[in-house]
């Protein structure tokens, strides 16, 4: 699977989470950028614009929902795909994902497959 050229973010507070999902996707050939919190990742996705970006819900500060519906509302950014990360796999939580504008939902620990899956599913419907 060559993903090579597309940019996706990482946004977790976890630094193991956060270099397992680097080292998967830069495998596929994926620029990969890493964010911490919301906060950290705001500012690196209105410099970067990435392809994907996937973002734990459970985070300090500013959590998983909040950021992805503040990348939502952003017009520049809206059509970016959002993919929640989440140790939780409760229809409450896939539900509130949803409701924020997610677009997909990846229970942890996820696999390199399911990793490489989500991004080529959501930046091929972008390059549709």
């Amino acid at each position: 699977m060559d993903l090579s050229g597309l940019k996706v973010m990482i946004i977790d507070d976890s630094n193991t989470i956060r270099r397992s999902a680097e080292i998967f996707l830069s495998q596929a050939g994926c620029q990969v950028l890493l964010a911490e919190d919301g906060f950290d990742a705001l500012a690196k996705i209105t410099d970067h614009h990435p392809d994907v970006i996937f973002v734990d819900i459970m985070m300090p500060r500013l959590d998983g929902y909040q950021t992805c519906a503040l990348i939502k509302k952003n017009p520049k950014l809206a059509a970016t795909p959002v993919i929640m990360l989440s140790s939780k796999d409760g229809l409450f939580d896939r539900a509130r994902g949803r409701m924020v504008g997610s677009d997909e939902y990846l229970t942890k620990p996820f696999t390199k497959d399911s990793l490489i899956r989500a991004v080529t599913e959501h930046s091929g419907a972008r390059l549709r």
